[in-house]
C-alpha cells in the first residue's frame, strides 16, 4: 500500500513538473521569438504599414478584445448565474432539470465557428446589426454561458445545506437567504468562473471573423462599431506570413493577459473561501 501511494505521489509530482515545464517553454519560446517587437510603442500604438502589422502596434486590438470580452461576460454571466440559482434553489421537477441540463450541454458542444455563422446570419444580416461589438458579444456570450453556468451551479450545490436551512428556519425568505448568504458565500467561485469565462471568450477567433472583428479599426466608440481583436489579429498575421515577429509579440501579449487573469481568478477564489470559512 505504501509503495502504491508513493508511486501515485511521484506520478503526480512528475505530471505537475511536466506541465510546468511545458508552460515555461511555451512562454519562453514565444517571448524569445517576439522580444524584438515587444516595446511600449508596440503596446500603445495602432498598426500601420502597407502590410498588416509590419509597422505600429496592437493597442486597438487590446482594447477591442477587452470590449468583446466585457460584452460577452455581461450578456452571458447574468443568465448563466440566474439559471444555476433556479436549478439549485427553485426547480423541483427532475424532468425540467434534465431538460435544462441537456440544453446547456448541447450549447457547450456547439463549435465556435457555428456560433459565429449563426450570429452572422441572424444578427448581422437578418436583424441588420452589422459587424459590430454587440453582434460578436452575443455570439461569445452564448459560447461562455454553459462554461459559467456549470461552475456557478457546482458552487451553489457545494454550499452546506445547514446554512440555507438555518436561515429558512429563522423565517427568512428564500430570496433574502440567497442574497445575504448564498451569493456572499459563493462569491469567490462565481467571480472566478466569470473571469475564466472571460479568458475563454478572449481567446476565441472564429466567432469574431463573422460578427465584429476587422483587420483595421480605430478604438470602438460604441457597441455598434466593429473593432480589432488580439486573436483575429494574430490569425491574420500568421495567415499572411510576412510579419512573424509581430505575430509572436501579439501571441505573447494575449498569453500574458490570459495567464494573469487566471491567476487573479484563482487567488481571489481562494481568498474569499478563507475569509468565509474563518470563525
Amino acid at each position: 500500500m505504501r509503495v502504491r501511494t508513493s508511486l501515485v505521489r511521484v506520478w503526480a509530482y512528475a505530471s505537475m513538473a511536466l506541465v510546468l515545464a511545458a508552460l515555461v517553454f511555451l512562454f519562453g519560446y514565444v517571448f524569445w521569438q517576439g522580444k524584438d517587437v515587444i516595446t511600449w510603442e508596440f503596446l500603445s500604438t495602432a498598426p500601420s504599414g502597407s502590410v498588416l502589422g509590419s509597422e505600429g502596434g496592437i493597442w486597438p486590438a487590446i482594447v477591442g478584445s477587452l470590449c468583446f470580452t466585457l460584452t460577452a461576460v455581461v450578456l452571458g454571466a447574468i443568465p448563466a448565474i440566474a439559471t444555476a440559482l433556479y436549478l439549485v434553489f427553485y426547480c423541483r421537477s427532475r424532468r425540467l432539470q434534465s431538460a435544462i441540463h441537456l440544453v446547456i450541454q448541447n450549447i457547450a458542444g456547439i463549435p465556435s465557428i457555428v456560433l459565429g455563422l449563426f450570429a452572422y446570419s441572424l444578427l448581422v444580416r437578418e436583424f441588420a446589426w452589422g459587424r459590430c461589438v454587440l453582434s460578436a458579444g452575443v455570439a461569445l456570450a452564448i459560447m461562455v454561458l454553459p462554461f459559467i453556468e456549470v461552475r456557478a451551479e457546482k458552487a451553489f450545490r457545494e454550499l452546506p445545506d445547514a446554512l440555507v436551512q438555518s436561515a429558512c428556519a429563522l423565517g427568512c425568505s428564500k430570496l433574502y437567504t440567497i442574497r445575504t448568504i448564498v451569493l456572499p458565500a459563493c462569491r469567490g467561485e462565481l467571480v472566478s468562473g466569470v473571469i475564466l469565462g472571460a479568458c475563454y471568450a478572449m481567446g476565441a477567433t472564429a466567432p469574431l471573423m463573422f460578427t465584429g472583428g476587422v483587420a483595421y479599426a480605430s478604438l470602438p466608440a460604441s457597441l455598434t462599431k466593429p473593432a480589432m481583436a488580439l486573436p483575429l489579429h494574430l490569425y491574420l498575421l500568421l495567415a499572411q506570413g510576412t510579419s512573424m515577429p509581430q505575430a509572436y509579440g501579439t501571441a505573447f501579449v494575449l498569453m500574458v493577459i490570459v495567464l494573469v487573469s487566471n491567476a487573479l481568478a484563482t487567488g481571489y477564489a481562494r481568498r474569499r473561501n478563507r475569509t468565509w470559512k474563518q470563525p
